[in-house]
């Protein structure tokens, strides 16, 4: 059975940060722990009820892609495991699975997105400019159609309880300078072409996705974070794609929609969930992860 984990408590290790999914804790050596929870977030508040088995699921996946694109960017895996740096009194069964040991770099303080299908704010902004992100895309495309080559879309990083921002490739350039720029730029497409080639064989179509990157002491780029997740990927099952339409994904769509037929206000606190809804929205994941890295949840 999944391990279920609505928030860590890891006592002698210092918390540098809480976020909508992931507890992070200080190490030696200039390492972190990262800990996925089982929370979930929708419309940008964390709901009260855990998913299980999310944040072990969340990991595998986000290590099996790390894994398969180290050919492409290091990645801030350390390799150490994680049983090692638990506190004594913490039983490391609830944690194996849904944390990692992590070097600690410089965030790039920009979201990193690769388009390969017309959804989303990309579908808004091209309905009302003709273009994203300062790219000019073919007149005529429809909702979901995929995209001539993939395209990097980057955006703003807003704290929390706001929302990120599309920006152009020189404002990312004004940001970080424009050799970084270029390097995550590249980083991001490479990534996205190898990880949407892979999918597609095995029945799920990438429509788009969001990447973390850092540097260390030597300005050497990293990819972080999570990666290639349905919580930062868009999923959709090849046998239901249709262009002109929405297509069902692999992700927390599901308990959005359910969210969308209730009278409220999209403020925290968020709403209790259904269990036929916590269970369906696991199962999605656990499609994900079964199909994509051949893992079965246990």
């Amino acid at each position: 059975m999944p391990t279920v984990l609505h928030a860590s408590r890891l006592p002698g290790l210092e918390l540098l940060h809480r976020g909508k999914v992931r507890d992070v804790y200080a190490l030696p050596g200039g390492k972190l722990l990262i800990v996925a929870t089982d929370r979930l977030s929708a419309f940008d508040v964390v709901l009260p009820d855990p998913i299980p088995g999310k944040g072990e699921m969340l990991t595998q996946i986000s290590n099996f892609w790390f894994d398969r694109t180290a050919h492409l960017l290091p990645n801030h895996l350390t390799g150490i495991p994680v049983a090692d740096v638990l506190p004594a009194s913490v039983d490391p069964h609830l944690y194996e699975k849904r944390a990692v040991v992590a070097k600690r770099l410089q965030a790039v303080p920009i979201e990193a997105i690769a388009r390969g299908y017309l959804i989303g704010s990309g579908w808004k902004d091209y309905q009302a400019t003709g273009s994203l992100c300062g790219i000019k895309l073919p007149a005529g495309l429809r909702q979901a159609e995929q995209l001539p080559e993939p395209i990097f879309t980057p955006s703003t990083k807003a704290p929390s309880g706001s929302h990120d921002e599309n920006i152009g490739f020189d404002a990312v350039v004004q940001t970080i300078g424009a050799d970084l720029a270029e390097q995550v730029r590249d980083a991001t497409l490479a990534i996205y072409r190898f990880a949407a080639e892979y999918a597609r064989q095995r029945g799920i179509l990438i429509a788009d996705t969001k990447f973390e990157f850092g540097t260390d002491e030597h300005g050497t780029l990293y990819v972080m974070d999570e990666m290639l997740t349905p919580d930062s990927s868009r999923f959709w099952p090849s046998d239901q794609y249709r262009v002109g339409i929405s297509p069902p994904s692999y992700d927390k769509q599901f308990v959005r929609d359910y969210l969308e037929t209730l009278d409220w206000n999209k403020r925290a606190p968020g709403p209790v969930l259904p269990q036929q809804v916590i269970d369906a929205t696991a199962t999605k994941y656990a499609e994900a992860l079964k199909k994509l890295a051949g893992i079965t949840l246990a």
